[in-house]
Parts: structure tokens; C-alpha cells; sequence
């Protein structure tokens, strides 16, 4: 077979927060199937990048007081430091932020402006007069205008799934500042996605196979093209709107001042600009013999892109119509992976399951357990992967301690003792299964596929055939006959040509493993085909060292508690009750100020951020006396956790709905229960005459995120 030149990329993920357990799935999944590619003897060129720009990133910098260009290089150190240590390996780890994306994103656009693809007008869009910016349609919240449901985001429904456009929601605000958005016009860029020419293309590229008959896409993706594009008589396909108004942090669009490019459209022209950076770095390879469609066609190169589902659209639709019309090759295969859930629901923070990559480590728990596990569900279908953990727990305790390491920890310690570590010629019936013509193939062609699910049952089917026969001649009691010193020495000698099989065969899926194993045989970095040449009798190895401990349920559930926003702390009395409960002045006027209360000015009050607040969801706290935890929404994109102390004075059920006012930058207080990141307000009598807690409610009219001045 000829040597495969494959261009790999991961979808890059966003730098405006932490790597965790659910983004790994789809970059374990490319890096195991470079790893393969690699072992098999192929050139593969592996990169991918930071997601640098929008306003997400804009917004983060500007409330940490940072530029955005020290924010993006802050993350992607953090970024590239969890990826490196779940073994996930780059060629080149690159940003969208670069000079190399800069000038492929102008290239590219000015191709398809030539091409006629570009097209200009006026639009209506929400502008948000506190913050002086036009909002994103994920800034901007209200309520569906097809359900009524309340807080919806601006381009659909999470209750009922509607799409639909910003200027559709009922009783909009700003997500930013909470203010009531005004309707602006202003011109904007698009790409004629809507074009018959277009249209066209997508249609046939979507739903047809390369060159060599292998399909673009999972079968499931390109039915899910089929219904966005339309039939023969339809058109579905909408111009993207490619431009966004300063202040904006990104590129601006040539002979446009003002005017930048939106993220999505120079997001993946960012693989481009890794491999270039790469290419550019070290000579390697010539960009165009991957990039130009005669060239690339002439050298027989690959792009393979890894995604998540949720990007399926940017990828298989825009990305796609923005090569072919730019003049430039398109994707060879898109690989889709599903979501990622834990013991069968989405990922929770109250839960302590919404895992980052960096706590895992923390915890001091193997990355290749996960390794292990992931690619043991991983098939190439589009389907979402369940972390269950107790499963987790089983699987890797059975399969890769109670299987696969324990046949060299029952075998190596007689050759080294009794043969001056040196195999004896191998039982070659016994050792005929793992090297069989027909395994490999299953093998390659499952890894190839990136069928890991198949490929790792049939490992494991093959490790339970080296146990049974380390179990039948029962070396240790051969080892008690000196008549039986030779087929001791066979014995053992075969198992552990069986392990070094398997190893080979789990290299691409635990690499930092497979290289002790690889300094135990004292031999090179095992490739693919070593799987054909078990070791020669006479073959001397080291010393044994144990490769891989169990995991205890312990470490999971300390690993649980780690990321609930729940860790204690030495707080002081009144921490049992964060809410601010202020004396009233007395009657007379504001009389004598209490000694607990000194004189502040206004500046100091300013200090003070105090928001409108939506209360979302709020409940009991188990093993708490006086608190409720709520939720509350203040514009941002997640709601915030707060526990007050009004559980005497409110039931939880009907708070759900209300306006409040809370503390907003106060800072986040480790409490028993949780993690407060903020503080409501609410008045008493300090004197007794009027019993009760009362919360402070706005006045009609107030909206989520407003500011209390």
C-alpha cells in the first residue's frame, strides 16, 4: 500500500474557557487515529488552534481588565498544557489570532468577492445603548416568540426548540448590560450561501462520495445535509452574514473600515493557518500540495477534519461552499462525533460532573484510563458517548489491569529470575491468533475506519486468550519442577510475546503506556507491522516494572466532589446567611447612623455592582437550617449560584419567576454547601416589632442585568 499524506485537524475549541471532559472525546478520537496512521507509515500533519475571536472573548478580557490578545495567549497556554497531558499531541498548536489567518482570511475573501459571492445591505439589528455595541444573537435574551417560554436566547428555543430571528423575541434585553436593545440598521457582508451555483454544489458535495469512493461524511450527516439543503425544487439555504460592527475583536474586512470578519468565517480558515505557521517552520511539506485542488489531486493528499455534531452546519455547509468557490480543495472526510454525558445526563456542575480536563489530573487520576475508555465506546457513527462512571471504574479495572497488564506481571518476573532475562522460541500455535493475517486486517481496517469500539472488544477477546493459556501451563507451578525448566521457559516467553501483540494493538489508544512496554522488550517505538514478527528466541528484556494501577471509587467520588461547586470553608458566622439584610432607617428620618454603619461617599458606594436578578430556580439546601440555594439570572450567559438565608421566611416554589436585586461582584465565597457567587438583598426589623425577612423586589418593568445606580 502507498504511503497516505493526510492533513488532520480537531475542531478548535474556543478560548474563553477550560478544556473539560466532554470537549476530549472528539480529540482523543483524532489523536488515536493519527497515532494509527502514523504506526501504519503514513505522513499525517496534525494541527489545530485556538478560537480566538468575538465578542465572548472581547467581553471576558474587558471584566478582567485584560487586553484580548493577553487573554487568548493566556488560554491557549492552558489549552495546549491539558491537551499534552491527556496525550493528545500537535504538530502545531496555533491561534486564530495570527498574521498567517489574517492574511488567509483576506485571501480567501477577496477570491469569492471576485467570484461574486459577496454581497452587501442593510440590516436591522439590535444595539445595545449602554455598552454602545450591536449584540450577537446569543446576547441578546427574551421570550419565544413561538412558545412564550422566558430568558430564550436570540436565534432559538431550549424549551421548544424553535429557530427563529432576534427581532422576533418578545420583551428582548441585552444579555450584557440588561438594557432594553434598540433597532439599528447598519450594512453588512454576506456570502451568497442562497446562490443557485452554491446550492448546487453543496447538494452534490454533501451527498457524494471522493475520488476513491469513500464517503465525505457519516451517513447520518449527510441525511441531516439532504433536510438543511432542500429537495430538487427547494432552496433552504439562507446568505450567512459574514460581517459584525466594531468594537469587535478580530480582523477587519478589507476596504471596510469598521466592519470585521464574523468568527465562524475565519475560525476554520485557522487550520489553514496551523499548517501553514508548521509548514513554514519546518519545510516539511508544501502548503499548496494540500490546498490547490490540481496539486493536491496530483499528490494524492488528505484533509481530514474531527468535529463535534454542534458545528456540523459551519463545517459541512459554509466551510465547504467557501473552499470550492475560493478555488481551493474541500475536505476529504468529516469525522462527527456525538456529546458527551456522565451516568446518562448532561454534565452538571451541581452535580460534580462537569469535569474539567485539569481536574481529573488534579486528582492524580491516569489520563489513559480515559483514553481507554472513550475509545471503547468510539465508533464512526454520530452517536453520544455516556460516562458511566461505575462502568468506568469496571471496565478499565477489568480490561487493562485484570487482562492486558496482568499477563506480564504473571510471566516476566521467571525469565528475568531463572533465564537471565531471554525469551525462549515462542509456542507458535499459541501465538497464532495474534498474528494472524485475518486479525491484523480486522484490526487495521476497524482502526482505520475509527470503528475503536470493534477493534477493542476484539483486543480484549484476544487477552482473554493469553490469560486461559498463561492460565493452562501455570507457570508458577512449573517453576516448582526443575523437569519442566524448558516449557517454563516457553511458557512465559509466549505470554509475553502475546502482551508485546497487544500492546501494539492498543499503542494508538495508550501511547505513554505502550512506551514502558517498549523499554521493558528493549526494542524501538513499535510500529503496525511488528505485529506480523513476534521476538526471536534469545531476545533479552529488563527488568519488569508495573505498568498500571486499579482505580478506587474513592478517587472518582473525591474527583466528584472536586468539581461541585461545593468546597468548605473557614467562613465567618454570618456566611450561613448571605443575604444582606440592611436596618431600616427609623421613622423620623435617617436619624443617628449605627456604629456598625460608617459614612461612605459616593465613590465608595459605586464600588457596589448591584444587578436585577431573576430568580430561575431556587431550592432547598439538605443539612441546612437557614438557607435556600437560587439561581439567578443577571444577563450572563450562565446563571449564578447564590445561597441565602431566608429559608424561614420563603418557600423555594414561589420565588421561581421573581425579581430581586443582588451584590453582583462580590466575591465567590466557598461555602459547606456550594460555592455563593453573589449575595441578594433583603431587609428585617433588627428590632423584633416586624417578624420576618423580606427580599427586595424592582419595580415593573426592571429586566435581568440591569444595574441599580
Amino acid at each position: 500500500m502507498s504511503q497516505r499524506k493526510i492533513f488532520v485537524t480537531n475542531a478548535l475549541p474556543y478560548a474563553n474557557g477550560d478544556i473539560h471532559l466532554g470537549h476530549l472525546v472528539g480529540y482523543i478520537q483524532a489523536d488515536i487515529w493519527v497515532r494509527f496512521q502514523r504506526m501504519c507509515g503514513n505522513e499525517v500533519h496534525y494541527v489545530c488552534a485556538d478560537d480566538t475571536h468575538g465578542a465572548p472573548v472581547m467581553l471576558r478580557a474587558e471584566k478582567e481588565g485584560i487586553t484580548p490578545e493577553a487573554l487568548v495567549n493566556r488560554v491557549r497556554v492552558e489549552h495546549l498544557r491539558d491537551f499534552t497531558d491527556f496525550g493528545v499531541v500537535f504538530d502545531n498548536y496555533h491561534s486564530t489570532h495570527s498574521e498567517e489567518n489574517r492574511v488567509l482570511a483576506e485571501d480567501i475573501y477577496r477570491r469569492l468577492r471576485a467570484a461574486g459571492m459577496i454581497a452587501t445591505r442593510a440590516i436591522e439589528q439590535f444595539y445595545d445603548p449602554v455598552k454602545q455595541m450591536f449584540l450577537a444573537d446569543r446576547f441578546i435574551k427574551g421570550e419565544c416568540p413561538k412558545c412564550a417560554a422566558k430568558d430564550q436566547y436570540g436565534d432559538s428555543c431550549e424549551v421548544c426548540g424553535a429557530a427563529y430571528a432576534p427581532t422576533e423575541l418578545k420583551n428582548p434585553y441585552s444579555a450584557v448590560s440588561g438594557a432594553t436593545p434598540e433597532l439599528r440598521s447598519s450594512e453588512h457582508y454576506f456570502f451568497k450561501l442562497s446562490d443557485p451555483k452554491a446550492v448546487a454544489f453543496l447538494r452534490e458535495w454533501t451527498q457524494s462520495a471522493n475520488a476513491d469512493g469513500a464517503r465525505r461524511m457519516p451517513p447520518e450527516a449527510s441525511n441531516k445535509m439532504r433536510e438543511w439543503i432542500g429537495s430538487e425544487s427547494e432552496n433552504k439555504l439562507s446568505d450567512w452574514d459574514i460581517s459584525r460592527d466594531a468594537p469587535y475583536f478580530g480582523f477587519e474586512i478589507p476596504d471596510a473600515p469598521g466592519k470585521y470578519f464574523y468568527v465562524w468565517l475565519d475560525a476554520p480558515i485557522g487550520y489553514l493557518a496551523s499548517f501553514k505557521n508548521y509548514l513554514d517552520r519546518t519545510g516539511k511539506a508544501d502548503i499548496a500540495d494540500y490546498i490547490d485542488p490540481a496539486r493536491a489531486a496530483a499528490a494524492g493528499t488528505e484533509m481530514v477534519h474531527f468535529i463535534g455534531k454542534d458545528i456540523l452546519y459551519f463545517h459541512a455547509l459554509f466551510w465547504p461552499a467557501m473552499l470550492h468557490f475560493a478555488g481551493l480543495r474541500t475536505p476529504n472526510f468529516l469525522n462527527v462525533n456525538g456529546f458527551l454525558t456522565v451516568d446518562g445526563a448532561k454534565m452538571s456542575k451541581s452535580r460534580g460532573t462537569f469535569i474539567t480536563a485539569r481536574s481529573y489530573l488534579e486528582q492524580k487520576l491516569n489520563p489513559e484510563w480515559l483514553r481507554y475508555y472513550f475509545a471503547a465506546k468510539l465508533n464512526s457513527n454520530i452517536e453520544d458517548l455516556d460516562l458511566s462512571l461505575d462502568d468506568f471504574v469496571a471496565k478499565v479495572n477489568s480490561d487493562l489491569v485484570g487482562k492486558f497488564v496482568n499477563i506480564a506481571s504473571r510471566c516476566a518476573g521467571f525469565i528475568s529470575k531463572r533465564f537471565e532475562g531471554k525469551l525462549a522460541a515462542s509456542d507458535a500455535a499459541a501465538l497464532a491468533p495474534f498474528v494472524a493475517t485475518e486479525t491484523i486486517a480486522a484490526l487495521t481496517r476497524a482502526f482505520n475506519d475509527r470503528d475503536y469500539s470493534t477493534a477493542l472488544r476484539e483486543v480484549m477477546r484476544l487477552a482473554d486468550v493469553a490469560n486461559v493459556y498463561v492460565n493452562d501451563e501455570k507457570p508458577w507451578e512449573l517453576a516448582k519442577d526443575p523437569a519442566q525448566v524448558d516449557r517454563l521457559h516457553r511458557a512465559c516467553s509466549t505470554a509475553l510475546n502475546q502482551f508485546r501483540a497487544l500492546t501494539i494493538m492498543l499503542k494508538p489508544v495508550l501511547p505513554a503506556l505502550a512506551e514502558q512496554v517498549e523499554a521493558f522488550f528493549g526494542v524501538q517505538a513499535f510500529v503496525w507491522s511488528d505485529l506480523g514478527s513476534p521476538l526471536a528466541a534469545g531476545h533479552a528484556i529488563n527488568i519488569y516494572a508495573h505498568l498500571m494501577t486499579r482505580i478506587e471509587r474513592k478517587q472518582i467520588d473525591a474527583l466528584i466532589d472536586a468539581n461541585k461547586e461545593s468546597l468548605v470553608t473557614e467562613a465567618p458566622k454570618v456566611a450561613a446567611a448571605p443575604a444582606l439584610s440592611p436596618s431600616p432607617a427609623p421613622a423620623s428620618g435617617r436619624g443617628e447612623q449605627d456604629a456598625a454603619s460608617p459614612v461612605i461617599n459616593i465613590d465608595d458606594f459605586g464600588k457596589v455592582d448591584l444587578r436585577i436578578a431573576k430568580i430561575v430556580a431556587a431550592e432547598h439546601v439538605e443539612g441546612a437550617a437557614k438557607l435556600i440555594k437560587l439561581q439567578l439570572d443577571i444577563g450572563e450567559a450562565q446563571p449564578r449560584q447564590v445561597f441565602a438565608g431566608i429559608k424561614s421566611a420563603y418557600d423555594p416554589a414561589l420565588l421561581v419567576g421573581r425579581l430581586t436585586v443582588m451584590v453582583a461582584n462580590l466575591a465567590p465565597r466557598k461555602m459547606k454547601f456550594g460555592m455563593s457567587e453573589g449575595m441578594v438583598l433583603a431587609a428585617s426589623d433588627e428590632s423584633g416589632e416586624v417578624p420576618g425577612l423580606f427580599i427586595l423586589s424592582p419595580d415593573s418593568g426592571a429586566q435581568p442585568g440591569m444595574r441599580v445606580k
